[in-house]
């Protein structure tokens, strides 16, 4: 089942808490251990809680810790993302959420509540954050003081903007609804766009959630009651501040007004009061006394007498401009404690949301997207169950170093610096990073440099290596660290920051050889776009290779897309789809996919495998179509293999750079231990992210 919804509105004032009680008592049905999480909330103040986190846990006693449910406030957060740190805003909201994930059964969360002045800002965020945490969202559209038509076109572009940005929607409730409000149009909502029907669910206006009460009032204000305490539950509609002689100032007030006037007003406050007694106006909810002044005693004693007070009477200490600035920003509420407003919540929410329906696709939903942050989490958070031991050669580079502070940080392998130990030590030092936990080695100096030398001299002696070359190229430290991972004494390793490729993977192609069964060392880029993940096989290794390596590319490549969490569906790639084309190079493929099929059965690998096929078929589902219909692979290919590197490198390349895709890579296939390549103008996440891979890849090979 989901283990997660993500609940967001689209403006302010949406009756949001509302719909997150039904949502929550939804699940608290069915599911014993629910937790809520807001990533970003308002600033509550020294010593508040969040209004809807406290209610949250109050009314269905959620046993979650306060400091568990949010990540930031919204103030904090606009401050990071201004400063260039919007990936780090996020790597933490999904670092706090995946903590929850693991210790409840069902994770809600709730969006921001838009009082930040930048709904577009507040808008995109949401979206990111529930695109990177996985989870579907119930969007919840304002229909407050709104046209039906308005209503339904900002649900629509909503919707639409959500899939663009690679959310998936469950559903949507137009909250607060305008009368007229028809399930026709409703149905434009769910129809329009071409997508998959999707519930749409319309609630209401209900003024007992809408309007603040007095008691709101006595709240937001910290005020005492002075008299009418039987009067708090009134709804107020608007706010009168009654600076006007009593003449004038009668003619103001309009049902459900909040009179606003300096305590010292007497005149102000006995006719206010007797206008609830008189037929001839109507009803005020109340009165609001502002400078903190003190009723005089006669007109004090008059109310005193007075038998049952028709209005309550509250006093507060701001004086009446900042207590009119104060309630502008003030709106219904539900409190924990007011049970009459969570009743007519939840009924409302039970009446107007078919919520056996919502239930089933909450269980059954379960977003399928994978942003680059997810993925990148999921690579850490899978190294990290069993740490493997990864050499680094290039002990002594900046980047090597930085990246193995952080990989040791998050325990996501073991790691072994090579080179000489006071430079490295000395550069740990000059760049502010902690190494202490890494195994430090230099080759040179090492015990292990002549049984490595030997063992070398004896697996090259045939192609004429003698005894010295073996002993300086064992204290290169490239080839060293191979020897190590050939040995047993690494898992696996990364160089390349400093070291061209072919430096790199030389000693592997020399000692540590091709698994059984495999006649080359190709490799694979993973290619993490806005909501997904694809595999690209070969834009690294091999120039040219036949029909036959093009085959083993493709299992090798599915094979690789496994063990990262993706399912293959791979597609041969060429310039021509089916039969539709002729020439030498299509028929490389066309020889290409039937021994890969052929492969398939032998190894007993169930694989949907297509080729030749043309990417736009292999990718885009409209196109797939009109040239491949009834395929398995074609609209909804998952891994890619390139006819040529030619091809595969600059299609990875313009991919990257023109879609702004984080590409991983290359990650090497086919070696018996894994050794994984750097680019030299690669960065430290690149060098953390293929640290990660290779030590999952060394779990794999041990069947872990």
């Amino acid at each position: 089942m989901s283990k997660n919804l993500y609940v967001s509105a689209t403006e302010e004032r949406s009756g949001k808490s509302a719909v997150v009680l039904g949502v929550m008592q939804m699940l608290t049905r069915e599911l014993h251990n629910v937790a809520i999480f807001r990533p970003i909330i308002n600033d509550p103040g020294e010593g508040k809680k969040d209004h809807d986190i406290a209610l949250m846990i109050d009314h269905f006693k959620l046993s979650i810790p306060y400091e568990d449910t949010y990540a930031y406030t919204l103030k904090r957060t606009r401050e990071l993302i201004n400063s260039g740190q919007h990936a780090l805003v996020l790597e933490n909201i999904l670092n706090k959420y995946k903590t929850l994930e693991e210790q409840y059964d069902f994770v809600l969360c709730e969006g921001t509540d838009f009082k930040g002045k930048d709904p577009a800002f507040e808008f995109d965020l949401n979206a990111d954050i529930a695109a990177n945490i996985g989870a579907p969202m119930l969007v919840v559209t304002s229909g407050r003081e709104k046209a039906p038509e308005e209503v339904v076109n900002i649900s629509q572009t909503t919707l639409d903007t959500l899939a663009e940005k690679g959310v998936d929607s469950l559903a949507c409730i137009v909250n607060r609804a305008p009368e007229g409000m028809t399930d026709e149009l409703v149905g434009h909502i769910e129809r329009k766009g071409g997508r998959e029907p999707m519930p749409v669910y319309v609630i209401p206006e209900d003024e007992a959630l809408g309007k603040p009460s007095i008691n709101d009032v006595r709240r937001w204000l910290d005020a005492d009651v002075l008299y009418g305490h039987s009067g708090l539950q009134a709804l107020v509609d608007n706010y009168v501040v009654a600076a006007m002689q009593i003449g004038n100032f009668l003619q103001y007030i309009r049902p459900g007004s909040l009179i606003i006037t300096p305590g010292d007003r007497s005149d102000i406050i006995l006719s206010s009061l007797a206008s609830r007694l008189s037929s001839s106006y109507p009803d005020i909810a109340g009165i609001v006394l502002t400078g903190g002044l003190d009723v005089s005693v006669n007109v004090h004693k008059l109310i005193e007498g007075w038998t049952g007070v028709p209005v309550p009477v509250l006093s507060c200490k701001g004086h009446t401009y900042q207590t009119v600035q104060e309630l502008n920003s003030l709106y219904g509420r539900i409190e924990a404690d007011d049970y009459q407003r969570i009743a007519t919540a939840l009924g409302g929410f039970a009446q107007h949301v078919d919520v056996n329906e919502l239930r089933d696709r909450v269980v059954e939903k379960r977003s399928t997207k994978v942003t680059p942050k997810m993925f990148e989490y999921s690579l850490m958070d899978k190294a990290s169950r069993n740490p493997q031991r990864i050499v680094l050669p290039e002990g002594v580079e900046e980047r090597i170093l930085r990246a193995a502070d952080i990989i040791l940080r998050r325990g996501a392998a073991e790691i072994i610096l090579l080179g000489n130990e006071q430079a490295i030590r000395d550069n740990a030092s000059k760049f502010g990073v902690d190494i202490s936990a890494a195994q430090i080695i230099d080759p040179s100096n090492s015990d292990l440099l002549d049984p490595f030398a030997e063992e070398y001299l004896e697996l090259r002696k045939h192609k004429g290596l003698i005894a010295e070359q073996a002993w300086d190229r064992m204290a290169d430290p490239t080839y060293f660290g191979t020897m190590m991972v050939h040995k047993g004494f690494a898992d696996g390793m990364v160089s390349g920051s400093i070291n061209t490729t072919a430096h790199t993977i030389r000693p592997a192609f020399e000692f540590v050889k091709t698994k059984p069964g495999c006649s080359i060392v190709s490799s694979v880029f993973l290619m993490c776009l806005k909501d997904r993940v694809l595999v690209y096989g070969d834009c690294a290794v091999n120039p040219n290779p036949n029909a036959r390596q093009l085959a083993e590319i493709a299992l090798g490549s599915a094979e690789t897309a496994k063990i990262f969490g993706v399912e293959p569906r791979v597609a041969m790639l060429s310039y021509s789809t089916g039969s539709s084309g002729k020439g030498e190079d299509v028929e490389k493929v066309i020889e290409a996919t039937k021994i890969a099929r052929e492969l398939l059965v032998e190894r007993g690998l169930d694989i949907p495998l297509e080729g030749p096929i043309q990417y736009d078929a292999a990718i885009d589902p409209d196109v797939a179509l009109v040239k491949m219909p009834n395929s398995d692979v074609a609209g909804k290919a998952t891994v890619f293999i390139f006819p040529d590197l030619n091809t595969g490198n600059n299609t990875y390349k313009a991919v990257q750079r023109a879609a702004n895709v984080v590409a991983i890579g290359p990650v090497l296939q086919g070696l018996n231990k894994p050794v994984n390549d750097l680019s030299r103008g690669c960065t430290v996440p690149d060098i953390v992210n293929t640290v990660a891979i290779t030590a999952i890849q060394a779990q794999a090979e041990k069947g872990e």
